[in-house]
């Protein structure tokens, strides 16, 4: 979990520092609620791949997918939430939202091919 939180942090100071000096016109207002459910997310996963790696790791499959399945279904929805709400900037939003939604699937199966190499 921890690496989870350092690359959170390390984004919420990148975004912070881009939307001081210019970048707003890439930066949708609410990207601080986006990491915010990106890193509620990732506790999950991580939780979730606790269990599934315990019991001689007959169940990490299952979860892994189980995960899977929860972060997309969890992601329609609050992305849905903001589009009901009437969100301005709707293409900003998704664009954005897309970026960070790949960058922490590209970081979690880092940390997830990083466990399973050394045999957690």
């Amino acid at each position: 979990m921890l690496p989870s939180l350092g690359a959170t942090a390390l984004l919420a100071i990148v975004f912070f520092v881009a939307e001081q000096y210019g970048a707003k016109g890439w930066l949708h207002p609410y990207w601080k609620f986006m990491l915010i459910f990106f890193l509620s997310i990732s506790f999950l996963i991580h939780r979730l791949m606790e269990v599934g790696f315990q019991n001689n790791r007959e169940k990490f499959i299952p979860f892994y997918m189980a995960t899977i399945v929860a972060r997309l279904i969890l992601c329609l929805v609050f992305v849905g939430f903001f589009l009901w709400r009437g969100v301005d900037g709707v293409k900003l939003f998704i664009l954005d939202f897309l970026a960070l939604y790949i960058f922490y699937t590209a970081f979690e199966i880092y940390i997830l091919s990083r466990n399973l190499r050394r045999g957690l």
